[in-house]
């Protein structure tokens, strides 16, 4: 008999997909403390099962920079099914969840709804986690006094009756982050804080780089690493589109 799981936590609210996920197992493929602490928030505890792929997708092989972590977070979720899948068939996960945020430099102060498509011109580069302190603060002197856009892809996996055998869902969340004009001895600060040398972009606007940060536009919750008001409202929407969606 497989296991019991119990991912929805109390205090959930009670929508048509917590409602489907209770009792199922659901898996994280990813290790991030931050992703977990905001699913815990609005009442979701995924099992925690960190993807070994290794994100070394070719940017060159992206006609829109946006797609890039789509394509990671998608990658993730499967390589951790299809793992978890032959590991113990019997115990299968009903939704593997893969995430990956990027940072982007130069993004024009538009909507996060705002198509790039209509921008062939503009050449934004993929910020990373910083190298070193020097390479931290080119980073945030490169952004300072101007605005980078934050994209996080997310991607679903769950099983069905069809080849290969699982389905795939994904969306990705854009949110801009304007920063404010501040001194050099200020953004010197911050790297020799360290927060950022472990966050794409070299910052982390829930800690001490908030204080770097004039205003956002989009989702809180995307800039720190997982949108998930959006997330929420993908699973409803593929109950609603597929039957056999966290079927029972």
């Amino acid at each position: 008999m497989a296991p019991k799981h119990n991912s929805v936590l109390p205090h959930a609210l009670q929508t048509p997909s917590m409602r489907k996920l209770s009792g199922k197992r659901i898996v994280l493929a990813s290790n991030s403390p931050r992703r977990k602490e905001i699913l815990n928030t609005f009442g979701l505890a995924p099992e925690i099962v960190p993807s070994t792929f290794e994100e070394n997708l070719p940017l060159s092989s992206f006609q829109d920079i946006h797609e890039y972590p789509v394509a990671t977070a998608t990658h993730k979720a499967v390589e951790v099914y299809e793992r978890l899948v032959r590991e113990n068939p019997d115990d299968a996960p009903e939704l593997v969840i893969g995430a990956d945020t990027v940072v982007l430099t130069h993004a024009q102060p538009f909507t996060s709804d705002a198509s790039y498509s209509v921008l062939p011109d503009i050449q934004q580069e993929l910020l990373e986690k910083p190298t070193s302190k020097a390479d931290n603060l080119r980073m945030l002197l490169d952004m300072n006094g101007g605005v980078c856009e934050v994209v996080t892809g997310v991607s679903v996996v769950y099983p069905v009756l069809r080849a290969p055998g699982y389905d795939i869902k994904c969306i990705d969340e854009r949110s801009l982050v304007y920063f404010s004009d501040n001194p050099r001895r200020f953004l010197e600060a911050y790297v020799e804080n360290g927060e950022g040398l472990d966050r794409a972009g070299g910052f982390a606007i829930q800690g001490q780089g908030g204080l770097l940060v004039r205003k956002i536009e989009g989702d809180y919750h995307n800039v720190v690493g997982f949108p998930a008001a959006s997330f929420f409202k993908l699973l409803d929407l593929t109950i609603e589109e597929d039957g056999d969606f966290l079927a029972d």
